[in-house]
């Protein structure tokens, strides 16, 4: 059994873009691939507009907390996904980088979030279909 892959998803107050793409990941990639998000100045709570345009989708985000970018969250990560942040993003060799150049969520209703939160879903089917194609298959020996 190989490790899990894990991605780290980052944006400054990590309230918004990054919690609603650690959500997709969790409901379409499901245990296969290990989620975590972080922000480079983390909000006291989540975004009410993220968490009701994810909730319209069945995802439950209202019980995420934002945290702190860490440089041990970045070099436990496979992939860190970068939505704004900046240089505020530790830079580690060996790590795959991508930067999300995403609408800004804060301060947006209900409404504006939604095109946010599907656009969000299309690059986290991407990003799923990148990586899981690169795993081994699961292959029964014939014996």
């Amino acid at each position: 059994m190989t490790a899990r892959l894990s991605v780290l998803f980052v944006c400054v107050h990590n309230a918004g873009r990054s919690q609603m793409a650690a959500g997709w990941l969790r409901e379409l990639a499901g245990d296969r691939i290990e989620v975590r998000s972080a922000g480079s100045a983390p909000a006291d709570s989540i975004n009410p507009a993220a968490v009701e345009a994810m909730a319209e989708v069945g995802i439950e985000i209202s019980h995420q907390k934002p945290k702190i970018l860490t440089p041990e969250s970045v070099q436990a990560s496979d992939v860190v996904i970068t939505m704004g942040c900046g240089d505020a993003c530790p830079y580690y060799p060996g790590k795959r980088y991508e930067d999300w150049k995403l609408e800004d969520p804060a301060g947006k209703g209900v409404a504006e979030v939604r095109a946010v939160r599907d656009e969000i879903r299309t690059r986290i089917e991407e990003l799923i279909g990148s990586l899981l194609s690169r795993e081994p298959l699961d292959i029964p020996v014939q014996g």
